[in-house]
This record gives structure tokens, C-alpha cells and sequence, in this order.
């Protein structure tokens, strides 16, 4: 729980911090970037290597996972999209 908590605190953080509609380059949105890295591993520390068998805890520290990295392609996209100057050049 603490690792999900870390991950979409550090998403929403990164979301006010990027202004998004307005695309402001800025690079304090480094710390929620290491902030989600450090919650997703916290995450990954819950998978039982041990244990052979799968069952619905697996399935809910894998969805979590599964979480843990589309936020974590989300704050790199707010961190790098500004400085990406020939996706947002008109024609």
C-alpha cells in the first residue's frame, strides 16, 4: 500500500507541477520521477519469489505493477514532452 500511495501521489504532484495543457518546461518534476521509481520498487518488493503457486495476492501486487509503470510513462511523458520542439511544431 505505501508503494501505491508513493506512485499516484508523485503522478498527481507531477501533474500540477507540468501545468500540462500549457506544456511549461520544468525540471523539478525530477523528484516526482524518483519519487515513483522508489514507490514502484517498494511494490515490487511485495512479489513472494517462495512460493510457487499464484494466487489473488499475486494477481493484485501484478496489477499494481501494472499501475506503478503506466504512471511511471506518464510523469516521463510531462517531464520530456516541452523539450520535444518537433512534436509541437505547426506545419
Amino acid at each position: 500500500m505505501r508503494g501505491s500511495v508513493l506512485v499516484l501521489l508523485s503522478l498527481a504532484g507531477a501533474y500540477f507541477l507540468s501545468d500540462f495543457p500549457n506544456a511549461r518546461p520544468t525540471l523539478l518534476l525530477i523528484i516526482p520521477t524518483i519519487v515513483v521509481f522508489i514507490g514502484s520498487a517498494d511494490t515490487y518488493r511485495c512479489v513472494r519469489s517462495r512460493s510457487h503457486q499464484w494466487d489473488l495476492y499475486h494477481a493484485g501486487v501484478l496489477l499494481m505493477l501494472y499501475m506503478d509503470l503506466l504512471a511511471i510513462f506518464l510523469i516521463l511523458f510531462l517531464l520530456l514532452y516541452p523539450y520535444m520542439l518537433w512534436l509541437t511544431s505547426g506545419r
